[in-house]
């Protein structure tokens, strides 16, 4: 047998995963929102990192050198100086960037992932590639939900550090709460599900018009609104505690998230707490023996944060569910 008579095999070439190809072609196409994304995070990570080292140094180098951290302490505390507003600009670009998040994740899930891409027939040209519309769905919220929520959580872990390693100098300046909007959310899990919502939202509303622009501001609309509801309901998402004071003590001091005050007649009924522009004795000729606050302590951080994040990711799943059962109705026996 010669070398003529061998007969080479051709060379076996595996084709490439439809799922591989999908990712990558997703990837390719949406680069300019994935650098966007991560521009975002990085510039909010810097931002909190500065914060939480030569930042706060300065900050409260400053602070001390005004002798504000003894008592008594003067009219000069109240107002920061150059070290302290650059600290509070710091910290504000971290927790901006953060709260502008659903909003841009909404708005670009609507326009440019679904609805921009449903109006050119890129999905259709998709599904033909041996791409099902399902799987070409499951790709569109799998992809960016696992981007979001890996920035996100890094976001939150940062902050938590400048929120645990910067105590003396928010306790001093009493600049933030941890129920304040924005510290609440980037403290805790609710960012991210804030972020997971929008972008079910903004993908069901992009397969609804069908649509860029349409779809785009609608979805915009619809994070406004679910983060607006979401902000309403927080305070009612885990029982409060009731502090109650005598007229002597006058109304409760409350470290804490306040929901509601008022007064207490004698029957024990709730009653505003009456106009007596500081006149004494009116409240006792009102009928008022006692002052009340509904309020949640610091402790119930945590609970507020879980429900809330369940609440959110509820809202998530239920968008994603009604975009998959949309998806096949339209397409029928193609999913």
């Amino acid at each position: 047998m010669t070398a003529l008579d061998t007969v080479t095999a051709p060379a076996v070439t595996r084709p490439a995963s439809p799922s591989r190809g999908l990712l990558l072609a997703m990837l390719r196409l949406h680069r300019t929102a994935l650098l966007f994304w991560l521009g975002l995070v990085a510039v909010a990570a810097g931002a909190l990192l500065w914060a939480m080292g030569p930042g706060a140094d300065a900050a409260w180098a400053e602070y001390t050198d005004l002798g504000c951290d003894r008592p008594p302490t003067n009219l000069g505390c109240d107002m920061p100086g150059p070290a302290n507003s650059r600290y509070e600009t710091a910290v504000a670009v971290g927790l901006g960037l953060l709260r502008l998040l659903p909003l841009l994740t909404g708005a670009w899930a609507g326009g440019a992932l679904i609805g921009r891409e449903l109006e050119n027939g890129t999905a259709q040209l998709a599904w033909t590639q041996s791409v099902s519309p399902a799987r070409w769905l499951a790709a569109k919220l799998a992809v960016p939900a696992l981007l979001l929520v890996t920035g996100t959580l890094t976001l939150t872990l940062l902050h938590r550090v400048l929120w645990s390693s910067d105590r003396s100098l928010i306790s001093a300046m009493r600049w933030r709460e941890w129920h304040d909007d924005g510290v609440f959310e980037i403290n805790g899990t609710v960012a991210a599900a804030e972020a997971l919502a929008a972008l079910a939202v903004g993908v069901l509303v992009g397969l609804l018009l069908r649509r860029t622009l349409p779809a785009l501001g609608v979805a915009v609309l619809a994070v406004v609104s679910l983060v607006y509801v979401a902000d309403e309901l927080r305070p009612r998402l885990w029982p409060v505690r009731t502090a109650v004071t005598s007229l002597d003590d006058g109304t409760p001091g409350i470290d804490g998230m306040i929901v509601e005050t008022g007064a207490l007649n004698a029957s024990g009924a709730r009653v505003p707490i009456p106009s007596c522009s500081g006149e004494p004795g009116c409240d006792a000729r009102n009928g008022i023996t006692h002052y009340f606050a509904d309020y949640h302590p610091a402790s119930h951080f945590w609970p507020l944060q879980l429900m809330e994040t369940g609440l959110l990711l509820a809202v998530a799943a239920l968008a994603a569910a009604t975009a998959f059962v949309l998806l096949r109705r339209r397409t029928g026996a193609a999913v």
